[in-house]
């Protein structure tokens, strides 16, 4: 089975040989293409019950567990790259969930969707109500999205606790790289993937 295309640059970023720790893992899709080819070993943290089945299916080591409840049980640095994809936003606090990632990472990967995109923009202000969109599908009031952010609201969040942002590739929706979306990404781009490394590194 083909990997999801946001899968395989998280993927790409992720060394051989390694310790992973996947938060929010899903079904266990990436955990288990990094252990069958980067040889990686890999721990997947879910809540969801056919999630967890899935994983377990799989042969991925997979911890029943809420975010929101904190990473206590994990030892500093026991991880060499802890991941989060399209998790952030729906965890009640992001910034204590970011440090924790990277007390027990050596560094941390994370993507999103961008709510500063031109079209939800353009929703907003002609509609007049909260946007919907092929990757926000959600309405207001049944959405799992709880803190929504832009592109520019991250990064002005990784300065406020002094994370050192090592590497950011911005796409569209497809998860391509274009042009004009490194030229204005808060304005154009759909998807952030932040590789994140420790503060003052």
């Amino acid at each position: 089975m083909k990997l999801r295309s946001d899968f395989q640059i998280v993927a790409d970023l992720i060394p051989s040989d390694s310790r992973v720790l996947d938060l929010g893992c899903g079904h266990g899709e990436l955990l288990a293409h990094l252990k069958a080819s980067k040889n990686v070993n890999g721990y997947g943290i879910e809540i969801d019950p056919v999630g967890i089945t899935s994983c377990i299916k799989a042969g991925v080591n997979v911890i029943e567990q809420n975010l929101d409840d904190g990473l206590h049980n994990f030892r500093s640095n026991s991880f060499d790259t802890v991941i989060m994809t399209e998790t952030l936003q729906s965890v009640k606090r992001p910034d204590l969930l970011l440090e924790e990632m990277l007390r027990i990472g050596k560094q941390c990967i994370i993507t999103y969707p961008n709510f500063g995109h031109w079209r939800l923009r353009a929703y907003l202000i002609l509609r007049g109500r909260m946007p919907i969109a092929p990757y926000l599908p959600h309405s207001w009031y049944d959405t799992p999205n709880i803190h929504l952010c832009t592109f520019a609201d991250f990064e002005s969040l990784c300065h406020q606790l002094s994370l050192s942002i090592k590497e950011r590739f911005v796409t569209d929706s497809k998860y391509r790289n274009r042009f004009l979306l490194n030229r204005m990404p808060n304005l154009f781009g759909t998807y952030a993937f932040y590789r994140l490394g420790k503060p003052s590194e």
